[in-house]
């Protein structure tokens, strides 16, 4: 692995598929790593044909290209810290799970990408599996949404205390941290996320934003995460720093396209053109 101490500039590594709308994966990702001034590098896994009306088409790349980026990335520029987003099928999880190893990428954050917001399965049951056996262990973190966590855990989340059981059966596969989001509940629980890292439990809340465009929240939450890890902060404040991103940029959330805009990734430049969008 290249010398990192060769380097002041914190570098952050996404392996996800491309969202040809541009509001998340790889485009989301790196967008999030530039706004906290990290270097972003990026290994493509599939390519998605998508706008805010949904995704049309979906091509994986061979496990062996997703390798031969990542290795390309590490041996050269060296990696501060890692995310996995959608990596579509269980060859290229294994693969990936692999490099992971071999590589010895520290700092990983696993935003699993297997259930939609809505509730839809993105990825076939060969393909969930490999990622909770071989990947989730790997892990700093993982990041399921309340549908990912459900699978994961093999229970109903309805609630906190859901949450919270959940929460604990994950970390019980091998997961060093969990994070398990509530962005998908309703009212006041909305947008409440579990923490626990097999000792303390934390509830996590910031301010719930009133939008339907929210494409991304997920791919820029654990983005964020990986961009505050990279620049040496501590996991916990890593996430708390990323939650309060996140929020920041749903308060500007762009109005394109006919469906689910994105967020804001860089807010701060819209600040004064965003009645305008």
């Amino acid at each position: 692995m290249a010398d990192l101490m060769a380097s002041s500039i914190p570098v952050a590594l996404t392996i996800a598929g491309s969202d040809s709308g541009g509001g998340a994966g790889i485009q989301a990702d790196l967008r999030t790593f530039a706004f906290h001034c990290v270097h972003g590098t990026s290994a493509l896994t599939c390519i998605t044909a998508q706008n805010t009306l949904g995704v049309n088409r979906v091509d994986a790349l061979l496990p062996e290209a997703v390798k031969a980026q990542i290795e390309a990335i590490v041996k050269d520029i060296g990696v501060h810290a890692t995310k996995t987003g959608m990596l579509l099928n269980q060859e290229i999880i294994l693969g990936v799970a692999e490099a992971v190893e071999t590589l010895s990428l520290k700092q990983l954050v696993v935003d699993p990408v297997m259930v939609s917001r809505a509730g839809v399965q993105l990825i076939d049951d060969s393909a969930v599996a490999a990622l909770r056996d071989f990947l989730l262990p790997k892990a700093s973190i993982v990041t399921p949404n309340i549908y990912e966590a459900q699978i994961f855990a093999g229970l109903d989340i309805n609630d906190i205390n859901d949450m919270r059981l959940a929460a604990e059966k994950i970390h019980k596969l091998g997961v060093k941290t969990v994070l398990v989001k509530g962005g998908a509940l309703k009212d006041n629980l909305r947008g409440a996320d579990v923490w626990f890292d097999g000792e303390r439990f934390e509830i996590l809340r910031t301010a719930t934003v009133d939008t339907t465009n929210t494409h991304g929240t997920g791919c820029t939450l654990s983005a964020a995460i990986v961009a505050n890890l990279a620049q040496g902060k501590d996991l916990f404040s890593a996430v708390k720093l990323a939650k309060d991103y996140v929020t920041n940029a749903l308060k500007y959330a762009l109005q394109i396209g006919q469906g689910q805009g994105p967020i804001g990734h860089f807010f701060p430049l819209l600040l004064n053109t965003h009645s305008s969008l």
